[in-house]
């Protein structure tokens, strides 16, 4: 899940400060080849992209059914919120509403990295299972139930239900959704390119993980564009390790999109993460002048979004879902990195390719 350069309660908000149960992943088969530094910076000044007026105007919508991949999205009917058993941790923020953030990197010692690959890797699964439920006539909102069940089946809570109130457990970004779109009503159809990013808090620490997945037979155009999204993933991962500034990732990240002329959503970025959902650094996917180098037993995420058109962005009135202006296609994939004395480990590497 991206942290938001703009979003006002990441700027003002601060995070106040077992054994890992077996997880089980139903019906995996192969998968489509694929939301800082130690002081507060300036950043550029906020301003509401449109006035919260909450979920109250989504309820009341009826159920419209979407008629092809080629139309613009539009909010359909949004389910009541998920119960999740008492006896699961829940992050601090889950009874406030809250969006903390923390200026302190997350600098993990041994016991605190064996809780992040353990997180890393329940996301992972959790994701992979959800891709195998994209398929035409399938809503959202059974993904984000899926989601929910195999998350506390495994004792974790789902770490996006209630974070800033977002309503559901898992955020869907269809077609041209950028990030963070709440799970609906409506039904994926023929020809949908969808971004499911799933996020678990389990034993105090959270695994944050995306990828791309593609609706039956999709377009030569969507399916570039998720390719070199992860291409891009994959260059700015591996340049990873202790001493590399963090701002080398936007540089490999634009010199790829660039080549392929794809816009970069620059405004939602990457972000430390680990006790604490988004923390620093930040992780930008332009070129940019971040101070800060990469740390052994560090973890944050990198997670691009490139669209085939402009970068320029509108919120919905729910205050979450982010679509592309020109509505061109947006792509993004995402994983969870631990900076380690040889390098870097990827913690929430798909099933697949392990």
């Amino acid at each position: 899940m991206q942290r938001s350069v703009l979003r006002p309660g990441y700027l003002t908000q601060t995070l106040q400060s077992a054994t890992c149960r077996h997880w089980h992943v139903h019906s995996l088969s192969s998968l489509p080849a694929r939301n800082h530094g130690s002081h507060r910076r300036p950043l550029r000044a906020w301003f509401p992209v449109q006035a919260r007026k909450g979920l109250s105007e989504l309820l009341s919508l009826s159920d419209k059914p979407a008629s092809s991949a080629g139309t613009l999205l539009i909010p359909h009917k949004v389910s009541p919120r998920l119960a999740v058993p008492p006896e699961i941790g829940r992050p601090p923020y889950v009874d406030t509403g809250q969006a903390p953030w923390s200026d302190e990197p997350e600098i993990h010692d041994q016991e605190g990295v064996e809780r992040m690959r353990a997180s890393g890797r329940l996301a992972a699964d959790v994701l992979a299972y959800a891709g195998t439920l994209v398929k035409a006539g399938v809503t959202t909102d059974e993904i984000d139930k899926a989601v929910h069940k195999m998350t506390i089946d495994n004792g974790a809570y789902p770490s996006p239900l209630t974070y800033g109130n977002f309503p559901k457990s898992v955020c869907t970004s269809v077609n041209e959704c950028v990030c963070h779109g709440i799970p609906d009503a409506r039904k994926l159809v023929e020809g949908d390119i969808v971004n499911i990013d799933v996020t678990v808090y389990l034993n105090g620490y959270h695994g944050d993980t995306s990828r791309m997945f593609t609706v039956g037979r999709v377009s030569d155009k969507a399916r570039q564009l998720c390719a070199v999204t992860l291409e891009a993933l994959e260059a700015a991962v591996a340049l990873c390790g202790p001493g590399v500034p963090v701002r080398k990732i936007g540089e490999v990240v634009e010199r790829i999109a660039q080549r392929h002329k794809y816009g970069i959503v620059k405004d939602f970025v990457g972000h430390g993460v680990g006790k604490v959902f988004h923390a620093s650094p930040l992780v930008h996917h332009t070129r940019n002048m971040e101070r800060g180098t990469m740390q052994v037993g560090q973890t944050f995420t990198i997670e691009p979004i490139l669209t085939t058109g402009g970068t320029a962005w509108k919120m919905w009135k729910d205050d979450w879902t982010v679509v592309t202006k020109d509505a061109s296609l947006a792509a993004q994939y995402e994983h969870t990195v631990l900076i380690t004395e040889a390098g870097h480990d990827i913690l929430t590497t798909w099933p697949e390719r392990r």
